[in-house]
């Protein structure tokens, strides 16, 4: 077996990490030289600058003025369980579950809040049966299923005159993918995804729907004061005009403000989604004539244009035991970490092994390109030292 030849370039930047996801292009630790640091955030000038983050997320995410922004703690995750803890209950609760993250809010829904639910599930690489979804429960779904790289195409499927109101973990579809406002009562996200940005908090973005299930349901359990948003039965509006509920960090803000600032300077949403469908595009031209590698989302029109799941589909892999199916992808990942080319391409935990590539707006297309013969060569090299007794 003759082994392929080593590439001679590499991608000027490796880090196809889906989360904490590439800084955006020309970042520098300069850019945040006048972060408010040492400062209270609930000065004027730290207060400001939450301020503009919340009006350049509008701005850049086309956010209706109909709905509110807050800045929160816990990232994606916690700005989900702040919607799930406080608006829950007084409907029945529809899941949709297809990859670790969907299944981590039916383990919360049901074992947590105890509510009676249905998941709709549905295996890696597939949709659950999006008709099945009712008007009058409410839902909680993934737009983008961030470890399984499979997302909903649109939300055609959410009835528009819906009784219950919709939550959607939009954490690795906002900034890559056309979010449909009108459908969805809360949406959240975190900067680490799309926009590369640090970690720890979360953005939570509230429709008049899910102001008004919070002004008109108390839950039955207590509520931890990381949760509470509303104060005498009204929305606690400061939270959505700059203020927050614990300490933010500064740097972590202006370092979003600076990735939101150059979203806007390469032409803001529609460059953003573009740059992350020619990422998608350039993977899928090199997967169309490769044998051994295949999406994990078979079909196209539900295949992430962020987090991008591959797996091996060579016979002489897919005819191993799981766990030594699991250990060929983890050497394939280190094989191009070792070398340089790829750092963090690993699947989830969870998930089908195989690879995970991020392919978001703050990758840059030719490094997707300059990728591709390293993937080949990794694989072939590895192959050839695991099958060559064959």
């Amino acid at each position: 077996m003759t082994t392929l030849a080593k590439p001679a370039t590499r991608p000027l930047r490796s880090e196809f990490s889906s989360g904490p996801c590439a800084k955006r292009p020309g970042w520098s630790p300069e850019n945040l030289k006048d972060a408010v640091l040492g400062r209270s955030h609930r000065s004027k000038l730290g207060k400001g600058r939450l301020q503009a983050a919340i009006q350049a997320t509008r701005e850049l995410l086309q956010v209706p003025d109909t709905h509110l922004i807050g800045i929160v703690p816990g990232s994606d995750t916690g700005a989900v369980e702040m919607a799930m803890w406080s608006m829950l209950g007084p409907r029945p609760v529809q899941l949709l579950a297809f990859e670790s993250f969907g299944k981590d809010w039916v383990t919360d829904v049901v074992k947590q809040l105890k509510l009676p639910a249905e998941p709709l599930e549905a295996p890696y690489g597939e949709l659950p049966d999006l008709t099945k979804v009712r008007k009058d429960a409410d839902l909680v779904f993934t737009w983008n299923g961030t470890t399984s790289g499979v997302r909903v195409p649109n939300a055609d499927f959410i009835a528009a005159d819906r009784e219950g109101i919709v939550i959607c973990d939009a954490t690795s579809a906002a900034f890559a993918q056309a979010l449909d406002w009108a459908k969805l009562d809360v949406v959240t996200f975190s900067w680490q995804k799309a926009l590369g940005g640090e970690g720890a908090h979360g953005v939570l973005i509230l429709g008049p729907r899910a102001v008004e299930r919070l002004e008109s349901y108390t839950p039955a359990w207590p509520m931890p004061k990381l949760f509470r948003m509303t104060k005498g039965g009204k929305v606690t509006l400061d939270l959505f005009e700059g203020a927050t509920i614990n300490t933010p960090s500064m740097l972590c803000v202006e370092d979003a403000l600076d990735s939101m600032g150059w979203a806007a300077s390469i032409g803001g949403l529609p460059e953003m989604r573009r740059r992350a469908d020619a990422n998608l595009g350039a993977l899928a031209a090199w997967v169309d004539k490769t044998a051994w590698v295949e999406f994990l989302a078979a079909d196209p029109a539900t295949r992430s244009n962020t987090s991008v799941c591959l797996k091996v589909v060579d016979p002489r892999v897919t005819g191993l035991s799981a766990d030594a199916q699991a250990d060929f992808a983890k050497k394939l990942a280190a094989v191009l970490e070792k070398e340089g080319a790829a750092l963090d391409v690993g699947g989830y935990r969870d998930a089908p092994p195989g690879l995970r590539i991020w392919c978001g707006a703050t990758v840059e297309t030719a490094d997707i390109v300059a990728l591709t013969p390293w993937l080949d060569w990794a694989f072939a090299s590895l192959a050839q030292d695991q099958f060559q007794a064959a």
